[in-house]
């Protein structure tokens, strides 16, 4: 069993009251789900307060993710997908549709807050979430993040103008994101500290999922043969494989069908 690596620092916490984002996987089967990430990533589960579909991952005692069954019936892919906080999710989601995106569910309203499932305008996924109450859940240490995003989209800087126009990324409001061009990729800094890195030439048109535009998910881990052999011996599987400045970024397959990523690397920057 592996888990997340509690010396990972810089990046920024996403839970607690005033996290930037949350991250959900939606899957066909609860209970295999839960099984799997507690042998690949260490964590345990509890039930969640949206009805018996739904539990929350934890680390120790700190909430990382959200795990919720879909029915085959309904027509909603199984992955992993972010949902990035916002002061009114209807605004939120009247900016998606005024930029060409998607809004696909929502706004609906679940436990404490409300929330919308939307995709940008060039087809990746994600999720809008608006707290209407105060959390009671601890929140993640200053200098520990359980994950990080990547965006791999057509254009990275196109992306940034969309996200930012819906999120308020750098809009010089307190509290806001900041957004920096390094290089050929956009890093987002929520407080200081990075959330997400943006990356060009993803191909709308392609087979190959990991290709199409998308958000992906990336857990930090001690140790990363550790975590991809656990994987692969629980039923999951190795997609691809990516060794660059300061690490190697593995994606993986879990028993449903969703991608997700384990790193060695310290920071999303």
């Amino acid at each position: 069993m592996t888990g997340s690596d509690p010396r990972t620092a810089s990046a920024a916490p996403l839970t607690g009251p005033a996290a930037p984002c949350w991250v959900t996987l939606m899957t066909r089967n609860l209970e295999t789900a839960e099984r799997f990430y507690a042998q690949v990533l260490g964590w345990s589960f509890r039930p969640g307060r949206l009805g018996a579909d739904y539990s929350v991952a934890y680390r120790g005692e700190v909430p990382v993710a959200g795990v919720f069954a879909v029915s085959s019936a309904y027509r909603v892919a199984v992955a992993w997908t972010p949902y990035f906080a916002v002061e009114d999710a209807d605004v939120a989601a009247a900016r998606v549709r005024e930029r060409s995106g998607t809004v696909a569910v929502g706004p609906l309203t679940l436990g404490k807050g409300r929330g919308v499932l939307a995709s940008d305008r060039d087809g990746a996924s994600f999720g809008l979430w608006e707290r209407t109450e105060d959390s009671a859940s601890p929140p993640a240490p200053a200098d520990h993040a359980h994950a990080w995003l990547r965006l791999r989209t057509r254009d990275a800087f196109d992306a940034a103008i969309f996200y930012g126009e819906v999120l308020d990324w750098a809009s010089g409001r307190p509290g806001c994101c900041d957004v920096a061009y390094e290089g050929d990729e956009v890093i987002v800094r929520c407080a200081g500290h990075p959330l997400a890195r943006i990356s060009s030439g993803a191909v709308e048109s392609d087979v190959d999922p990991m290709v199409r535009p998308h958000w992906q998910v990336q857990f930090p881990v001690a140790d990363l043969a550790a975590t991809v052999s656990a994987a692969e011996r629980h039923g999951g599987a190795l997609v691809e494989e990516r060794t660059g400045f300061g690490g190697t970024e593995v994606t993986l397959r879990d028993t449903d069908g969703a991608l997700f990523a384990v790193t060695d690397v310290r920071s999303p920057a």
